[in-house]
């Protein structure tokens, strides 16, 4: 519940020794001196009931604890503790001398309040102060993404289904009692029978056992409110996690692997070595190195498709429209491409590096003529394709040439490395060669040269994020809780960017 605050406004006395003790030229004097953060109110009061609930702290002052953890990577207990003395936190959190911090836990609510949603706008309101003071351009933005490591281990099969069993029986007890007491029951005599078999076989008996229990599980009848009972909803929660748990291990090839039911989003991905958790992907100002957006995503996610969402989710922010984007060797995508230099959609010009060739004599696709009226491909030594086929899960159409007339060329050893038993040389033409030519020539552009020599201002970015401000490791389970983490922690590196570009001598001007 908000209250009146004027209890809290700071006393000549207050000023006074905060002006004496506190230097000038403290950074979070910058900090609160650069930021409107009286304005962030009007994103943090609407998480708030005006007249329900225990009296709280000002919402603006639970924003800047939440800014200090973040910024000297503390935990929930040591921002409290530091605040209680430290008088640079209290003036920068604007309170008396004398008043009473808040319980540590009252963070943990005050971020389930605004959840995603509130600190997604938080971070946009900062970026939104970078661009009124003329920081931030629409020239061209820089992406990048890096890996943030799960805050859990990693068990074995044989553990993962156990521990998905236990927890669906935990959360079917309370609507099916009877039932999971018989399974729970049956489970003591299937350990009892099976203690003595390899863990192999013992993970087959499991899924089995797993499988006959979904089966009356799916069947268990509703309460009255389904949807406003949270006993129910984590059932439907950890009876979706078994289902897909089941299924993949019946298909252990398949992607998208769940690794853990304690934080069922995170997955298993590869970032120079393979790795557990998320990653986190953002978009920098080449003019400004201001974040301006950022996402965090599973391990295995498509970071190069993410560009359109984070491009998408900056110009609904501030309704701007960027000019061109750069990204790696993940951009490198004909679909990509295309969607991202749409006329009628983004209209973003594009800077991608394409992938090398291995220098050798072979021929290349450039090396074969297309005719598009006989949809045909002749090779150098004037032979045509003799077969077509697409494929439509790569959008790719593939030409083959006759083994018998590859095997005869003269030219066999310049366009194959062996001569071909069956099949001939066979060319592959993508629906979006024309996108994939583009950048392969853009490439070779003085332009091009000097976007490439902006693109490493992201990774220093990212490393500041990552390195100085906790995004590294995971705090926290799930991907929604790990993007408020992560946008923390962008929102904190904005800030001190902004601090640092003012420049100009801080007149620090108190408030209430």
């Amino acid at each position: 519940m908000l209250r009146d605050y004027a209890f809290q406004e700071l006393s000549d006395f207050d000023r006074e020794v905060y002006q004496m003790v506190v230097p000038q030229e403290h950074f979070l004097n910058g900090a609160l001196a650069m930021l409107p953060w009286d304005e962030f109110s009007d994103v943090l009061v609407p998480y708030y009931s005006v007249d329900q609930g225990r009296p709280a702290l000002k919402p603006v002052q639970m924003l800047k604890l939440e800014y200090l953890r973040y910024h000297y990577n503390l935990s929930d207990r040591e921002v409290i503790k530091r605040a209680e003395t430290d008088l640079a936190f209290r003036q920068f959190l604007q309170i008396p001398l004398r008043f009473p911090l808040p319980d540590a836990s009252s963070l943990c609510v005050f971020r389930g309040r605004l959840g995603v949603e509130g600190f997604r706008k938080v971070f946009d309101r900062v970026v939104q102060t970078a661009r009124e003071h003329g920081f931030v351009k629409d020239r061209l933005r820089i992406k990048d993404a890096t890996h943030v490591i799960g805050k859990m281990a990693i068990p074995t099969a044989l553990t993962l289904v156990a521990q998905t069993r236990d927890k669906l029986l935990d959360a079917t007890e309370s609507f099916a009692e009877v039932m999971v007491t018989g399974e729970r029951v049956n489970l003591e005599l299937l350990r009892e029978a099976t203690k003595k078999l390899a863990p192999n076989e013992r993970l087959v008996t499991r899924l089995a056992q797993l499988s006959e229990m979904l089966v009356w599980v799916d069947q268990v009848t509703p309460p009255t409110d389904p949807d406003n009972d949270r006993l129910w909803q984590k059932f439907l929660n950890q009876r979706d996690l078994a289902h897909k748990i089941l299924g993949d291990q019946e298909q252990p090839g398949s992607g998208d692997q769940t690794i853990s039911t304690t934080d069922p989003d995170a997955r298993r991905g590869k970032h120079g070595q393979f790795y557990n958790g998320y990653l986190v992907d953002l978009i920098v100002d080449a003019d400004s190195a201001i974040i301006t957006q950022l996402n965090v995503l599973p391990a295995n996610g498509n970071e190069g498709f993410d560009a359109i969402e984070l491009l998408e989710r900056e110009q609904a922010a501030h309704g701007n429209r960027v000019q061109a984007i750069s990204i790696d060797g993940a951009g490198y995508s004909g679909p990509l491409l295309r969607q991202l230099q749409d006329p009628t959609g983004l209209n973003v010009e594009a800077f991608v590096p394409v992938p090398a060739v291995g220098v050798d004599e072979k021929f290349t696709l450039e090396d074969f003529t297309f005719n598009a009226e006989e949809n045909t491909f002749t090779c150098p030594a004037g032979v045509t394709s003799s077969s077509v086929s697409y494929s439509p899960e790569n959008q790719t159409t593939r030409y083959r040439f006759r083994a018998k007339d590859c095997r005869e060329c003269p030219l066999l050893k310049r366009c194959m490395s062996k001569p071909p038993a069956t099949v001939g040389r066979t060319v592959c033409r993508s629906d979006y060669l024309a996108e994939h030519q583009q950048a392969k020539q853009k490439t070779k552009t003085a332009a091009y040269q000097a976007v490439r020599q902006e693109h490493p201002q992201v990774e220093r970015k990212l490393g500041e994020v990552m390195n100085r401000h906790g995004g590294r490791h995971a705090r926290y389970f799930g991907q929604a809780k790990v993007l408020i983490q992560e946008t923390m922690a962008g929102m904190t590196t904005n800030v001190k960017r902004i601090v640092k570009l003012a420049c100009a001598p801080i007149e620090l001007q108190l408030t209430n």
